[in-house]
Formats: C-alpha cells, sequence, structure tokens
C-alpha cells in the first residue's frame, strides 16, 4: 500500500480543525430558576368540572432536576393535583405525560430551559382525574396478542428450561425494553384516528418481540391474529412513536419488519439451538455439575 503524503495529514488536519470550530456549542443561557407551571387539572366526571389550565410559580433550584420532581414539589403546595408515578427510573412506565406537547416520562425528563412550562396529560385519552389517564383500552390492545410464551409439547409449566442462542436473542434487543408507558402509542395519528381497531405501536413491538422469540412455538397462529387492515396494517409509518419513545426504541421498524412477516414477504428464522436442548427437573439429580452456558 502507498504511503500517504504529509500534504494529505496536512489537508485532514485543517479540515478537522475546520469542523470542530463550526460545530462548537454555545454556552447555555442561564434561566431563572423561578418557573410557570401550567398544569392540566380536571376533578373527574363525577364532580361535575370544567377542565382548566391551573398556573403554579415553583422555584426549581429547591427540588431535583426532573420534571417529576418539580410535581411533587408542587403536590406538596396542593395536595389535590393528582399523577402517576412510581419507580423514579424509567422503568415502571406509570409517569407519563405530555410535556411543552412532547410525550415523555416525567421521572427521567430534565426541567425545561424555559419560563413557562406546560405539563398535560397524554393525548388521546379519557382523563380520570389531573394528569391520571385511563389506560384501559391500551392494556386491553396489548393482552390481546397474548404476551407470552406458548410452547405445545413441554409439559407442566416451569418444569422445562427453555434453551436459546446469543444471536437469537440479540433479536429482542430493542423490543423488551418497552416498558408499555403509552408515549409512543398516543402519539401516533393513526392510533387517535382508528384506536378502536388498530392496535398501536407499542402493542405491535411487543407483539412483534413475541412472533420473532425462537422460543415460541406459536408464530402462525399470532400472524393469523393480526392478518386484517385495521390491526397492524393501518401503521402508515408517520414515525411519530419512535420520535416520542423514552426508552429510545424503534417502534415503527418493529412494525415494519412485523407486516412482512404477516404479509408473507419473510419467514421467521429458524432457531440456532433447539429451544429444549437442556431440560431441568425432570431427573432428581440429573443435572447436577451440568453447565447450560459457557
Amino acid at each position: 500500500m502507498p504511503k500517504l503524503s504529509e500534504q494529505f495529514y496536512k489537508i485532514i488536519r485543517f479540515s478537522f480543525r475546520n469542523y470542530s470550530s463550526k460545530t462548537e456549542t454555545k454556552p447555555k443561557k442561564d434561566v431563572d430558576p423561578c418557573r410557570t407551571f401550567k398544569i392540566y387539572r380536571f376533578g373527574g366526571i363525577l364532580s361535575k368540572e370544567q377542565p382548566k389550565i391551573q398556573s403554579y410559580e415553583l422555584d426549581v433550584s429547591t427540588c431535583g432536576k426532573m420534571v417529576l420532581d418539580a410535581l411533587i414539589k408542587i403536590k406538596d403546595k396542593d395536595p389535590t393535583l393528582t399523577f402517576r408515578r412510581s419507580c423514579r427510573e424509567g422503568i415502571c412506565g406509570s409517569c407519563a405525560i405530555n410535556l411543552q406537547g412532547m410525550n415523555c416520562l416525567s421521572c427521567i425528563t430534565e426541567i425545561p430551559p424555559a419560563k413557562t412550562i406546560t405539563i398535560l396529560p397524554l393525548p388521546h385519552m379519557y382523563v380520570i382525574r389531573d394528569l391520571v389517564v385511563d389506560m384501559t383500552h391500551f392494556f386491553n390492545g396489548y393482552d390481546s396478542i397474548r404476551p407470552y410464551l406458548v410452547r405445545k409439547n413441554d409439559g407442566a409449566i416451569g418444569k422445562t428450561q427453555l434453551a436459546q442462542s446469543i444471536k437469537d436473542n440479540e433479536k429482542m434487543v430493542g423490543l423488551y425494553e418497552c416498558v408499555l408507558c403509552s408515549c409512543c402509542s398516543t402519539s401516533c395519528p393513526s392510533y387517535w384516528w382508528n384506536g378502536r381497531r388498530f392496535l398501536g405501536p407499542a402493542t405491535l413491538l411487543h407483539a412483534y418481540r413475541w412472533v420473532i422469540d425462537s422460543r415460541d412455538d406459536d408464530t402462525e397462529q399470532r400472524l393469523y391474529e393480526l392478518r386484517d387492515s385495521f390491526k397492524a396494517f393501518k401503521c402508515h409509518t408517520i414515525m411519530n412513536c419512535s420520535l416520542a419513545c423514552p426508552k429510545g426504541l424503534h417502534p415503527a421498524k418493529a412494525i415494519m419488519n412485523l407486516k412482512r412477516l404477516i404479509s408473507g414477504l419473510d419467514k421467521k428464522p429458524v432457531p440456532e439451538i433447539d429451544p429444549g436442548k437442556f431440560k431441568s427437573g425432570g431427573d432428581s439429580g440429573s443435572g447436577k455439575n451440568k453447565k447450560c452456558c459457557p
């Protein structure tokens, strides 16, 4: 291979310095810590109250950096404010809200550097009270895809250890991390328009997760149940779901792959190893000193 000239390296170094100087980020302007939070308030159907936007003044330097910290601080002042929360780590998915027009998880979203901050419940959801929405329809759709492994000839549940290769397991990376917060589904116009029959991005992402799982034996039935013009094919690849996902997942890509499987353009890959290769609990002591994994 011929040696590169010194002139070539000079050009590269000059270009790099030029590019670096252009992409330097400007220092952020300090924003007054005294902020105005405009929060959706609704007492519920039985209260016969009209929904309203209520303003709260809060010094954000007195609380944590996340939106959930601010909500908790505001609730200390006004105990009637209602919202869901649990893990504070972006795992449970219960604290989903609409912040400044974008869906997010309040526990892992920093307070935006704006003087006025607007917090609303998730769109296209019936509001139970304040920021708490009714998730019944969302989880009914999720339940309809049978989100669990189906095995046909393994005997009693829990008696068989199911094997899976690393390569087969990697196919589910970017799928199983979904926490069912519904940020993606409630940002999807197709779900707004056809919510009664279109399952939505989150449910379809999970449907693909179970279809592609090498340990599942019910692939054909799963795909058959999704084979109509609404459940999956009302996805128009608007991509709002991928933009809204607080976990950085790509539901639109999963739905695209799922539709190819439903329509028969692709086939589910054959498992690298037999899921029933290693069995436990059958013979007492027979599995001693046997390694299932390297």
